[in-house]
């Protein structure tokens, strides 16, 4: 046993991934989780019923004005847009020694979170190879994937031992990476690739295995990202952009990528911190980005044929 041991987890966030994390835990230690939310959806969810895989879920929610003590460990499991606002509902329980670990998509939200708590409260990580679907409160997972994260420095340290073993307790897949940063590169390659390409093309994860023509758009949308960054001194190599194949193609034929999923539901999509992010970095560097900004234009006129919702 790790010598620092995590008690209170608290978890801001309650779509797709963050409820099937929230659902894991609680069912290993009930009053292990706390949900944190503001008023408005203290009271609505209060009243929903939620389900994962066909299980009622049911989760105490806390507010900026509950008693709470500060958390040892905040999984921050919500979409980038809703980040700024959210970041003030957490500050009452991030104490002295709060771990925070963000499992958003992209490569910005933990500059985003350090800006505002320090960097010293934070581990870098992300979710990788889930299939977690939600319809409405119903969430439905065949494959909750594994969870990656670590310092970035890449040293061992007591908090990090003390998650491996929380998650191992929890019977929660997770891998500790040699380089977190180019790991995280990596899925944002996976990420820029796969999400944009399926909610483009309206393709669940099976028709990628189908089709050659969508597996070439998901490798000129990963080269660009490749590109930038290797010139950044992160190193994904050819086996990096075949192991990424392998992971789309294993992935459950059904499955459909968050992007997708936000397409289908007229919501607000991620391409900002996606293509969005791949055009601005590859401006700055001189590098040029001509699928992703075809992607980000695409996807935005998409968003624009509907009325966007959170």
């Amino acid at each position: 046993m790790p010598e620092t041991t995590i008690e209170r987890v608290y978890l801001l966030g309650l779509g797709a991934l963050g409820t099937m994390y929230a659902a894991k835990l609680q069912r290993f230690k009930k009053s292990l989780v706390k949900v944190i939310v503001d008023e408005e959806r203290k009271d609505r969810y209060e009243q929903e019923q939620i389900f994962v895989n066909g299980n009622l879920s049911q989760f105490e929610f806390i507010t900026p004005r509950s008693d709470a003590e500060p958390a040892d460990l905040i999984i921050v499991a919500l979409k980038q847009h809703h980040l700024p606002e959210a970041l003030p509902l957490m500050a009452p329980f991030v104490g002295k020694n709060t771990a925070i670990l963000s499992l958003l998509n992209g490569i910005s939200s933990e500059e985003i979170i350090a800006r505002h708590f320090g960097e010293e409260h934070l581990l870098y990580g992300f979710g990788v190879q889930m299939d977690v679907l939600r319809r409405g409160r119903d969430v439905t997972f065949a494959n909750m994937g594994y969870l990656v994260f670590g310092e970035k420095n890449n040293h061992s340290s007591e908090r990090v031992e003390a998650v491996k073993d929380l998650l191992h307790q929890a019977e929660i897949p997770f891998q500790v990476p040699p380089d977190i940063l180019k790991a995280m590169w990596f899925k944002f390659m996976l990420n820029v690739a796969v999400n944009q390409v399926s909610a483009l093309m309206k393709m669940p994860f099976g028709q990628f295995g189908e089709h050659e023509e969508a597996r070439n758009m998901l490798l000129l949308a990963a080269r660009e990202v490749r590109l930038i960054a290797q010139r950044k001194s992160i190193a994904i190599s050819d086996d990096d952009m075949q192991e990424m194949m392998d992971i789309i193609l294993a992935l459950n034929p059904a499955g459909k990528t968050s992007m997708l999923q936000d397409v289908e539901a007229h919501r607000k999509t991620e391409v900002e911190i996606f293509a969005g992010e791949v055009v601005r970095q590859g401006g700055a560097l001189g590098i040029e980005t001509p699928i992703n900004r075809f992607l980000l234009n695409a996807i935005v006129l998409i968003e624009k044929q509907y009325r966007v919702t959170a």
